[in-house]
């Protein structure tokens, strides 16, 4: 496999940009949260080089496999707190925000755990993991393409 090429050295202020709103988004919320948002959106965009990374990211936060296995079925899974669950579906909901919007009902049952500035978190951390899906899957990026030691 080869990147279609190295958008950090391409273009190293757009990516400066993107890490900007990364600090930014990650600020907000919960570590653990902010990896489950970021997992589930890769999982929906089909964006392997972040499942990677945020899969990774999370075992080492909470070192467990099983919820990680079980993002992509959370409905199904009794893993998940009430707010994590509020998160995941609004995560879907913004990622795939064509196929509905977010609805009322949602956007109340996501306020039940979180205030209106965290809610604004959780759209920002959302807006931000589908940023860095779309340039990593557009630029070719595949899990384990950056150097190790630089990340880029």
């Amino acid at each position: 496999m080869k990147a279609r090429m190295n958008h950090y050295e391409v273009n190293p202020k757009a990516y400066e940009t993107m890490l900007g709103l990364e600090k930014f988004a990650a600020s907000g919320l919960d570590h653990t949260l902010y990896e489950l948002i970021k997992i589930r959106a890769s999982q929906i965009n089909g964006c392997a080089f972040c499942l990677d990374m945020h899969t990774e990211a999370l075992l080492k936060v909470s070192g467990n496999e099983r919820r990680i296995h079980l993002i992509s079925v959370w409905r199904e899974a009794p893993f998940f707190t009430e707010a994590e669950r509020a998160a995941l579906e609004l995560t879907e909901a913004v990622t795939l925000i064509s196929d509905g919007g977010v609805p009322q009902s949602l956007y109340e049952r996501v306020r039940e755990h979180f205030d209106e500035k965290q809610y604004v978190a959780l759209i920002m951390a959302i807006v931000t993991i589908n940023g860095w899906n779309r340039l990593a899957i557009s630029t070719g990026m595949f899990p384990g393409c950056l150097d190790p030691q630089s990340g880029k």
